[in-house]
């Protein structure tokens, strides 16, 4: 049975013709970039995340620059983070001129531990990014008890988690401000790159809305070294119709993600994701830890059965971003993961025939 990781098609084929007729009218308006589409998309994700304010920009990883931008984060500063994620957060940290502090990660649920983040707290510390693992919520009570007792702010990265709860809020509502992304594999995707800033503090408002467009002030009045990170109206005429399905969508996921629990349940070699206490996983990725995994993929891929290993290598660890300050076993938790960890296939419209014989090839695997 052949199974791919990620098939988009069953999700997108029920909304093609109203996407076209809405791409169609961009065209005949000449409203390419921040127009109406886009101000309704603001407004709808910020009312939905429960967030005074929204703002439309390039990318998720312009989202997280942007937002350490905003909140003054500069050369000297420090930001904590954690080291088993996607480089975007690393990325956004170092582009702004600060440093990368890394915390360990919890093995059971892949985000960041809070108190591995209060140990690394200093004085230059100025920023806590904590990222919502494959849709998995952060422990974010213990992290924004941490931001308020060392004042320190919290900029979440939601961009693998749109639509995740954390004890009754939505993930995005408990940063100051917030980075998503619609990158067309997220939970909530478009047709090419694009991202949101939320915010919860609109004194940053007016600022982000600045940076986005050269750090303009007013037409060709400069008041920021800002950046050309604007959401196009394409993507947020794509995006505004499935925003009303999302929820319907990740619950599509969370059902697929208890067949694998069931059809993995026993199975000592595999350990299967575990929601966050108090969170809702929303399975961006269906992500387990298996023993022997190279193997295992090799064994799924000969039956047509696509995996993947999202993070072979830790930050910390990485060539772009050791300047020498870390080294191999400083984050052990975040290293093993690193070993252990494994995509299996996940998308909305994934069949319970599908999901069911992935497991039956993992089992028959580790009876061999």
């Amino acid at each position: 049975m052949k199974v791919p990781r990620v098939d988009l098609r069953p999700q997108e084929r029920p909304l093609k013709k109203a996407i076209l007729r809405s791409i169609s009218k961009i065209i005949d308006s000449g409203e390419f970039i921040l127009g109406h589409n886009v101000k309704a998309l603001e407004k709808e994700i910020a009312a939905y995340m429960g967030v005074p304010d929204a703002i439309g920009v390039a990318s998720g990883t312009d989202a997280l620059m942007l937002s350490l931008c905003a909140l003054g984060i500069k050369q000297g500063d420090e930001v904590i983070t954690t080291p088993f994620t996607m480089a975007a957060n690393v990325e956004a940290i170092l582009h702004v001129g600060a440093k990368p502090v890394f915390a360990d990660v919890d093995r059971k649920t892949f985000n960041l531990l809070p108190f591995e983040i209060e140990k690394r707290i200093t004085p230059k510390t100025k920023a806590i990014l904590p990222v919502h693992l494959f849709g998995n919520p952060c422990r974010m009570d213990e992290i924004t008890g941490i931001s308020r007792e060392h004042n320190i702010p919290v900029v979440e990265d939601v961009c693998q988690a749109f639509g995740a709860k954390y004890k009754g809020s939505r993930c995005g509502s408990f940063g100051v401000l917030s980075a998503l992304s619609f990158f067309p594999t997220k939970n909530l995707g478009g047709y090419g790159d694009g991202g949101m800033v939320l915010v919860n503090d609109v004194q940053y408002s007016q600022k982000l809305r600045r940076l986005r467009t050269h750090g303009q002030q007013s037409k060709y009045i400069y008041e920021y070294l800002g950046w050309n990170s604007r959401l196009d109206e394409m993507q947020a005429a794509v995006l505004l119709p499935k925003l009303s399905r999302i929820d319907r969508w990740n619950a599509a996921r969370a059902k697929a993600a208890k067949l694998y629990e069931k059809g993995l349940a026993g199975l000592s070699e595999v350990e299967t994701p575990l929601a966050t206490d108090g969170g809702n996983h929303i399975y961006h990725l269906y992500t387990i830890k298996a023993q022997r995994r190279a193997e295992l993929a090799a064994h799924l891929a000969l039956q047509g059965i696509e995996t993947a290993v999202n993070f072979p290598l830790a930050l910390h660890l990485q060539l772009a971003y050791n300047d020498g300050t870390w080294k191999e076993g400083d984050f052990p938790d975040a290293e093993w993961l690193c070993n252990m960890s494994l995509s299996l296939p996940m998308f909305v419209g994934i069949s319970e025939k599908q999901v069911l014989g992935v497991c039956r090839s993992i089992r028959g695997f580790y009876r061999k």
